[in-house]
């Protein structure tokens, strides 16, 4: 494997916080996977916190440990007043080794280029699909020298298509390369089955065929392979275990995959026959250690059952009756 990107490294550990900074973008490639609740939308979220003020954003940082954030969209050139100020907030309040990657389309400018000038670390350009066979011939190429002149690490990073091997003459000028597998989702799901794509098991998102598009480039220095099954099985989960240590319960049971499990009781107008330091109330409920639960279920009165979800109050993954 060659040696990846400060960002990437920090994304392999589950420490990058996601910044998606706004669902407008110019472009409407026709790959993009991004959700209907999200796309064109001005909306930003931290991961999956949306973000109603600055509190917000600095809040999830320190939940999850974050030492770094990819920030992403959308397009987030576009919005380069917000841009600014959540990268110069995120260096202010955790440091100014707090590592900050930008995802664009967009061909930064020198002046975009001179404002984010240490702000932000590594630039991740995503020159779209139709540019690629003439992409030495593009604006794409000074804003690589400009950008690297500045001090920028700089990148490409696209997804897993049919004539990836037109990158293979800028890669000289590039830090690195990535290919992320190609994913489908429910607002690009027409266009893929249009031009006869087909998902490449019953299990993940990932798109058949799509690993073999990238096989000639791949044995070229400075490119990276980020597979569907890593981005769902192993970049979350790491994230999920960094943000379950710093939230869960004493009684909370953490899992491998960073979910918790806990217990909870709906008593029916019994009295509680347990220590009160062994249960917490949240509303009706009493929530507690799953295998206390389990050990006294038979003489505990009304519903209970055991609750795996994501950390601090997220998704619910499964619910198991007592």
């Amino acid at each position: 494997m060659q040696e990846l990107s400060e960002g990437c490294v920090l994304c392999h550990q589950g420490a990058k916080m996601v910044l998606f900074l706004t669902g407008r973008c110019p472009r409407s490639c026709w790959y993009c996977p991004i959700s209907g609740e999200r796309r064109g939308r001005d909306v930003a979220y931290a991961n999956d916190r949306r973000i109603e003020s600055d509190a917000d954003l600095i809040e999830e940082g320190r939940i999850m440990s974050a030492l770094g954030t990819g920030v992403t969209g959308g397009e987030p050139l576009i919005v380069m007043d917000l841009l600014v100020h959540y990268c110069s907030l995120l260096k202010s309040e955790f440091g100014e080794e707090h590592h900050i990657h930008l995802y664009t389309g967009k061909v930064p400018s020198p002046e975009e280029l001179q404002q984010l000038q240490g702000l932000v670390d590594e630039i991740r350009l995503h020159p779209p699909h139709e540019c690629w066979p003439e992409i030495m011939h593009s604006a794409y190429i000074p804003a690589i020298r400009a950008a690297k002149e500045l001090g920028f690490v700089v990148g490409i990073e696209v997804p897993s298509l049919p004539g990836l091997e037109d990158l293979i003459p800028v890669l000289p000028l590039l830090d690195f390369l990535n290919i992320n597998e190609l994913e489908w989702s429910e607002t690009n799901a027409q266009s893929m089955r249009s031009l006869g794509y087909d998902l490449e098991d019953s299990y993940h998102n990932a798109v058949g065929g799509a690993r073999a598009w990238a096989d000639a480039i791949l044995a070229f220095d400075r490119v990276h392979w980020c597979s569907s099954v890593f981005k769902d099985s192993v970049q979350l989960r790491e994230r999920l275990k960094r943000i379950a240590r710093n939230t869960a319960r004493d009684f909370d049971e953490i899992t491998e995959d960073g979910t918790v499990v806990y217990g909870v009781w709906e008593p029916s107008g019994q009295d509680i026959p347990l220590d009160q330091d062994l249960y917490e109330e949240v509303g009706d409920q009493l929530h507690m250690a799953w295998w206390l639960l389990a050990e006294h279920a038979e003489r505990l009165q009304g519903t209970k059952y055991v609750v795996e979800r994501y950390p601090n109050g997220g998704m619910v993954v499964e619910v198991t009756p007592l």
